[in-house]
Parts: structure tokens; C-alpha cells; sequence
């Protein structure tokens, strides 16, 4: 036993953590890539607004358009979803459209209030994807 190493019978050698690392990232993007695409499928184009409850309706394709998803290295996370759709930095339509809630539109000359029922899309389209995440997992790590 004089010449026999234990170090090498665990799992925290470099070439294992680095092997997992490159994995995780890999599934979680694939992941991220997936729910990008299931939400932007789930947004149909359409003049009239959906109804609460359903995804919205995209107008002008802007909220199908900024939909994006990345993989967070120091949080071992994937982020997906939309980004702020306004200049002024307000950016509160996608969360209203997922969620519901008030905010203030622009009419003809007046500024009006309005509530806004939820009409989620991310949501339904993590829940879609999830049960699929196991299946990527299988046999990634090389």
C-alpha cells in the first residue's frame, strides 16, 4: 500500500469538476434554448389582444423578438426571458403581460390607468420544458 494514491478514488480532481462544469453549462443552455423557443412559439401574431389567461398577442413582433436566455457562471443558472422593451428604461410590459397588474398608457392626448390581466407566456413555457430536463442530464458528463 506504500505506493497507492487515495486522492485519485474521489471526485474533486480538476478533470472531474471541470468535466461537470462543462456539462452543466452545456444542459442549462440547451435548457435556456428550449423555453426561448416554446415561449416564442406559444406569442402569436394578431391585430386583436388575447385573452387574459393565454399568451399574448404580438403586435408589432417586438416582445417575440427580445426574448433571450444565458447561462450564469457564478450562479450555475440559466436566466430566460424578456428584455425592457422601452428607451425611458421602464420596460414594464413584458412583467404586466406575465403577471398582470397596473400601469399607465398613452392614448390619443391623455395619459389613462389601466389594469391588465395576467397573459403569461414564460411560466407555461418552463412547465412545458421542465419534464424534458432530466433527459438532457442523461450521459452529459464526459
Amino acid at each position: 500500500m506504500a505506493g497507492f494514491k487515495l486522492k485519485y478514488l474521489f471526485f474533486d480532481s480538476p478533470k472531474v469538476v471541470r468535466a461537470v462544469e462543462k456539462s452543466t453549462r452545456k444542459v442549462l443552455s440547451k435548457f435556456g434554448a428550449f423555453v426561448r423557443r416554446t415561449a416564442k412559439q406559444s406569442i402569436r401574431k394578431r391585430k386583436k389582444a388575447s385573452a387574459p389567461g393565454t399568451p399574448p398577442s404580438s403586435h408589432i413582433g417586438l416582445l417575440k423578438r427580445f426574448i433571450f436566455f444565458g447561462y450564469d457562471t457564478q450562479k450555475r443558472s440559466v436566466v430566460i426571458g424578456p428584455t425592457r422593451l422601452t428607451e425611458n428604461n421602464r420596460g414594464e410590459a413584458p412583467s404586466i403581460l406575465e403577471y398582470g397588474g397596473r400601469t399607465t398608457v398613452q392614448g390619443n392626448k391623455k395619459k389613462t390607468r389601466v389594469r391588465i390581466r395576467s397573459r403569461p407566456f414564460m411560466g407555461p413555457a418552463f412547465e412545458k420544458e421542465k419534464p424534458n430536463l432530466p433527459s438532457l442530464w442523461k450521459n452529459s458528463i464526459k
